[in-house]
């Protein structure tokens, strides 16, 4: 007895020492901003749930092990036949129904909250940042500013960042855990991810999604400042950084792993992101419609001065006859 008590304290022991010295590395846990803070309440009262439950199986599993374990009674023992009881029936069916509805509420409030503009910044003029991603980098283009980054991003507080999503190769995920959830980047449209840093600080983002030999290499910094310092940093890129150019950005682009870069233009005014498909559909059909809205109508003013010669005479029945009727209109 006494040493099935040690192993099971020395069982919680080890449990409680392992969960402790991963806590450094639950960024989740330590949101920065109102999206990660929403994200993170909803991970805590999942798992506040799931505990509830997992202590009431394990009571009533007790429980039943006490009450209905083996006894000394003779081997041609008949236990009393018993019917089944309705109410408690109703319950154990009703219960995990409750459960997984409010778990659901809870996840659907959540996702529709992350997808828009926080809370009390709604009036406020985001910051739109345009990220993209190659093998195995981060470029992100500031058109407010005029200047571009590769694998760091300076942002400030307590301003709305509206981050657009989109890749140069294979389907990437833009992460940063401490001030919101990941979302997909992908090469032939836009994704929009909105972001607040309510903290100064320096958080790491990351590609969420395996997408290669480099994957691991592909992190990049988060820096959030105050307004000020923001300021100072955008006057310092202009006054230091050199110009983008295709060709740089093209090298850059075949280039797998860089380190910090820093431009004074963007590479959207000679590589413009793909087609936002928030604001435009899909992209198939958007491009469609622009082919079709392209083509002009045929003018049959100069048919005259066509060449006939190869035309049959069926042929130039039906070109009169369509000229005929357009005249008519």
């Amino acid at each position: 007895m006494k040493n099935k008590k040690r192993w099971l304290l020395s069982t919680i022991l080890i449990s409680i020492i392992m969960l402790l010295s991963g806590c450094n590395s639950m960024v989740v846990l330590n949101p920065k901003g109102p999206v990660a803070k929403t994200q993170s309440d909803t991970i805590i009262f999942s798992i506040l749930m799931m505990a509830f439950v997992l202590l009431v199986v394990y009571i009533l599993f007790v429980f039943m092990l006490t009450k209905y374990r083996s006894s000394k009674t003779s081997d041609d023992y008949e236990p009393p036949h018993m019917e089944g009881n309705k109410w408690l029936e109703l319950i154990w069916t009703v219960i995990p129904i409750i459960i997984v509805a409010i778990l659901s509420v809870v996840t659907v409030r959540t996702t529709n909250a992350v997808e828009k503009v926080p809370a009390g910044y709604e009036t406020q003029k985001p910051l739109v940042i345009y990220a993209a991603s190659s093998n195995w980098k981060w470029h992100f283009s500031y058109p407010e500013e005029n200047i571009e980054t590769v694998n760091y991003v300076n942002i400030p507080t307590n301003r709305p960042v509206e981050f657009r999503l989109y890749s140069y190769g294979p389907i990437t995920s833009f992460w940063v855990p401490q001030l919101g959830g990941q979302k997909y980047a992908m090469s032939d449209m836009v994704t929009k991810l909105n972001l607040v840093a309510e903290h100064e600080g320096s958080f790491m983002g990351k590609n969420s999604n395996f997408s290669g030999k480099g994957f691991a290499q592909m992190e990049f910094e988060v820096l959030a400042q105050t307004p000020a310092e923001y300021s100072k940093w955008v006057k310092d890129v202009k006054d230091t950084a050199p110009k983008l150019t295709e060709q740089e950005f093209n090298k850059l682009l075949k280039t797998e792993i860089v380190g910090r870069k820093s431009f004074t233009s963007t590479h959207l005014g000679f590589a413009p992101a793909p087609m936002d498909m928030s604001e435009h559909g899909h992209s198939g059909d958007s491009k469609t419609e622009s082919t079709d809205s392209s083509k002009e109508p045929m003018d049959h003013s100069d048919m005259s001065n066509m060449d006939h010669s190869n035309m049959s005479d069926m042929d130039m029945k039906d070109m009169n006859d369509s000229s005929s009727m357009e005249s008519g209109h």
